[in-house]
């Protein structure tokens, strides 16, 4: 049987409603790609409008990756993010496809990059006491266990608080020094090589293409998105989803738009008040995407104007990513 010729993945990230579905289906379709989902909720099965999931109309023109994947009932890490992303690599490549890596997920871009190294596994029973904990107890470990993470860290994520303190009291050591030590050794393949578990071979740097839009524009867009979710029926598939177990996921139920409508299921406020609110943490969650892969991504960057189309981007993507 005839080898294919491998083709260099394309990574392409940008802050929520930037328009990097559009652009990846018009570029997978230019140059024959397959898409792999770079969102750390897309994983559920069920999450479909407030992750704005790809239609079934669109995974018909470009076959998608790592898009529900996982149960509510599941939890999912970048570990399983680099796993699965692998596999999808070698499967596209295989057919003589390019793989394009799309979605705002900072941390899978990372960890597939980069590398895991030899973090410690999640223990149960820890976890289950830690999630129990209040927060600000968790905080308070985590500022006389490890300065140096209390000071970086998200303190109103509760799960990254979570897992720093539990990886503390696993190993004995601050997470902080632990992360300097957790470098590539058997985690993501050589880009652009097919012989990826050859240690000696030169590794490809590839690019990160960040898309992004001035202020004004990318509001407009996240309200309109927003409006959108909840016309479709935000509401009714989030009180499916209680039903199957979206609250048991603290993962999931972090998700933009479903926690502040559990909320509102629960009588805290107003339909009109929680899709306010929707947008407000929506507009600062793209503010924290873009800061994110400013300091972390090996980043070349489009500026994209409102009425620039989705085939004129994937273009430029396409050169950028191949520099």
């Amino acid at each position: 049987m005839a080898q294919h010729p491998i083709k260099q993945p394309i990574f392409l990230a940008g802050p929520t409603a930037v328009g990097k579905s559009a652009v990846a289906l018009a570029l997978a379709e230019k140059i024959g790609g397959e898409i792999i989902s770079v969102d750390s909720m897309q994983v559920y099965r069920g999450l479909d409008l407030g992750t704005a999931k790809p239609s079934a109309a669109e995974r018909s023109r470009v076959t998608h990756h790592l898009i529900d994947v996982a149960e509510l009932s599941e939890s999912f890490d970048a570990a399983k993010f680099v796993t699965l992303a692998q596999q999808a690599v070698t499967e596209i490549q295989s057919r003589g496809r390019v793989p394009i890596f799309c979605g705002g997920t900072g941390l899978y871009f990372k960890a597939f990059l980069d590398g895991l190294g030899e973090a410690p596994p999640s223990d149960e029973i820890l976890r289950a006491e830690l999630e129990a904990t209040p927060l600000a107890e968790l905080l308070h470990e985590l500022e006389q266990r490890d300065p140096a993470t209390f000071a970086r860290i998200d303190r109103q994520n509760p799960r990254r608080v979570v897992r720093a303190v539990e990886v503390i009291r696993l190993t004995g050591k601050p997470f902080s020094e632990q992360r300097a030590e957790w470098r590539m050794n058997t985690g993501a393949p050589m880009v652009g090589s097919s012989r990826c578990d050859d240690r000696t071979a030169p590794r490809a740097v590839p690019t990160v293409v960040v898309l992004a839009r001035l202020s004004a524009d990318l509001q407009s867009r996240i309200n309109a998105r927003v409006d959108e979710m909840f016309e479709r029926g935000l509401v009714d598939e989030t009180r499916r989803l209680l039903d199957h177990g979206l609250a048991q996921n603290k993962t999931a139920l972090q998700a933009i738009g479903y926690r502040q409508v559990v909320e509102h299921l629960r009588g805290e406020r107003s339909l009109a008040e929680t899709m306010e609110l929707v947008k407000i943490k929506t507009r600062q969650f793209a503010k924290r995407q873009t800061t994110w892969f400013r300091k972390h991504a090996r980043a070349q960057w489009i500026a994209l104007k409102p009425h620039d189309s989705a085939a004129a981007m994937a273009a430029l993507v396409q050169v950028q990513g191949a520099d």
